[in-house]
């Protein structure tokens, strides 16, 4: 599937981020974290009335600069991303994510683009990820490392941008 745009997410698509968002939590996760501690980053983090609300505050809340979403040829979508500057000259990360189906075809390097290019706008220098796991048992570890994301402490990740 070809990647076709990256775009603010709307309300109708607060659904498909909560579903997408748990199955990656769920399949990146659970060998490295165990059952319980995924089943509480989905339930927090996943939870359809937090993103129904993350969407619908873009701008309204210090620091949140909201969702994004990437989309296949078809309008499907295939990615999220949301993020913000909550403290001066910082971005940070608050989620990516993509599906399984379109993984290695530059849609989270087109989302973390999107997103970078938000953040810059908000006066962002540098940028930042929380990782759920140890920096070094995680799976998402490669694509940061390969976008200049270096070790901060060992959940988090930092870059100029």
């Amino acid at each position: 599937m070809q990647l076709a745009d990256v775009r603010a997410a709307a309300a109708a698509d607060a659904a498909t981020i909560s579903r997408l968002l748990a199955d990656v939590i769920r399949g990146s996760y659970h060998e490295i974290l165990g059952e319980i501690p995924v089943r509480r980053l989905v339930s927090t983090q996943c939870a359809l009335p937090r993103i129904r609300a993350e969407i619908e505050i873009p701008g309204g809340a210090p620091g949140w600069l909201g969702w994004l979403v990437a989309t296949g040829e078809d309008g499907t979508i295939v990615g999220a991303a949301a993020g913000g500057v909550p403290v001066p000259g910082e971005g940070e990360l608050y989620a990516l994510c993509v599906a399984e189906s379109s993984r290695r075809r530059g849609v989270g390097s087109a989302l973390l683009g999107a997103a970078t290019e938000r953040m810059r706008g908000f006066g962002a220098a540098a940028q930042r990820v929380t990782l759920p796991a140890d920096a070094d048992a995680d799976p998402s570890l490669p694509f940061y490392a390969a976008r200049g994301f270096t070790p901060l402490t060992t959940t988090r990740l930092g870059r100029p941008v």
